[in-house]
């Protein structure tokens, strides 16, 4: 019977740099210098969006190995990468690498799962961590072993892949030299088979990391094939020292559980939630905008916020009365961050006075008293306004997203949302 070693590896990096997916690229080198093979495509795992101690990124690497009489040798390559290229200068960079030689359980699925979804201590992932059988390595407070227990566990029925570029040393915190043309190219020649490449509304190259960190560029794609097109026709003016394709969870929705009312919903969890929206939106210093929608159970207040620009515009068009579906989810101050919504049912009617024989919108004759006519004087004893179909901005069943520039790493664009 085959038996595999499982890898994990969490928290190297920083806001100053440093990258999870870097480390791991040096380590898949070291293996392949040691005829260490791997097993399916390294994993990038992102966890929940919402997780109040996360990494910049929040997401943990995993690798596959037969478990076979080089694994000794593989892990201490492993070790040996971590102490070596970790941040360990940043108070917040806490590393956890998790080795395991077993069967993935479903026991393991589902911790995968609460990482997502939920919030986990580090006390709480060594406890459960130990209790399967994993072998765990903790630098300094160790927190990444959270990350690197759920990247190893999780089930990927749904998956993209992604290639990120890495930049020689040299070149870490200046501006990366990339060719904005090339990338406008690459994606009309590839999308929508690769994604998340431009922001057109902003003019905005999403390929490229505003961070000081090894990553030249990041490509995200449905396929390895599409990827391998895509970074042929990406020019850059720096080099390109080495470059990896990581299968993922990435745009997926994973971290989105869909309940039946808003009472259910936690703080830090991530949902999608059908309501009634209450009120009409409104922007509020910052530029910020906000609404509330209800239903039998309650209400929640929903925002979009500033850095989601025409977004925000989008939203400003929901009205009381309409029915709409929301994806996100909550955070610090428990208002339902929106990622993108759906319309459920428009209330698409407004109620205004009656229109006189003559033509003429009547006016109310007083409460109670029905309405009169200005022009030729006639009286309406009906007090009851008359519905008046109107015409939307928004669509029945058609779905609204925050621009690439504000999108999460987990969020399903709509172009994949009917790959389902």
């Amino acid at each position: 019977m085959i038996s595999y070693l499982y890898i994990g590896v969490d928290d190297t990096d920083s806001p100053d740099g440093m990258c999870t997916t870097y480390l791991a690229s040096q380590i898949i080198n070291e293996f392949n210098d040691n005829g260490i093979e791997l097993v399916d495509y390294p994993r990038l795992i992102r966890l929940n969006p919402f997780a109040r101690h996360k990494t910049r990124g929040n997401g943990g690497v995993a690798l596959k190995i037969l478990n076979d009489s080089k694994a000794e040798l593989a892990k201490e390559i492993v070790l040996e990468t971590v102490e070596k290229l970790s941040m360990f200068d940043c108070d917040n960079t806490n590393p956890g690498v998790i080795f395991y030689d077993g069967e993935i359980t479903s026991e393991m699925e589902e911790y995968a799962f609460r990482a997502i979804y939920e919030f986990i201590t580090i006390e709480e992932a060594e406890e459960f961590g130990r209790s399967v059988g994993c072998e765990i390595h903790k630098f300094k407070k160790g927190r990444g072993i959270i990350g690197s227990i759920a990247a190893i566990s999780l089930p990927l029925s749904d998956y993209t892949y992604e290639l990120l570029a890495y930049r020689s040393q040299d070149n870490y915190g200046t501006k990366r030299q990339i060719d904005y043309e090339s990338v406008y190219e690459m994606d009309r020649k590839t999308f929508p088979d690769t994604f998340e490449n431009i922001d057109y509304s902003e003019n905005y190259i999403a390929i490229e990391p505003k961070t000081p960190c090894p990553v030249l560029y990041g490509i995200r794609s449905n396929t390895v094939e599409a990827l391998k097109k895509a970074k042929g026709i990406v020019e850059v003016g720096e080099p390109i020292v080495d470059w990896c394709i990581f299968k993922t969870n990435q745009h997926t929705d994973m971290h989105i559980r869909e309940v039946r009312d808003i009472a259910s919903m936690k703080q830090f969890g991530c949902y999608c939630v059908e309501g009634e929206v209450k009120n009409r939106p409104t922007i509020i210093d910052g530029g910020h905008m906000f609404f509330y929608i209800a239903d039998d159970s309650g209400e929640i207040e929903c925002g979009a916020y500033e850095p989601t620009k025409n977004f925000r515009k989008i939203v400003s068009h929901l009205r009381p009365g309409d029915k709409i579906r929301v994806y996100g989810g909550i955070g610090e101050q428990n208002t339902f961050n929106v990622e993108k919504f759906q319309v459920i049912e428009l209330n698409d009617v407004e109620y205004k006075n009656p229109i006189c024989e003559c033509g003429k919108r009547m006016t109310s004759a007083g409460k109670n008293k029905g309405f009169k006519c200005k022009k030729c004087g006639r009286k309406l004893e009906s007090s009851k306004k008359v519905p008046i179909k109107i015409q939307r901005f928004l669509k029945n069943a058609q779905f609204y997203e925050t621009p690439v520039s504000a999108r999460r790493h987990l969020s399903k664009p709509i172009c994949r949302m009917d790959l389902d």
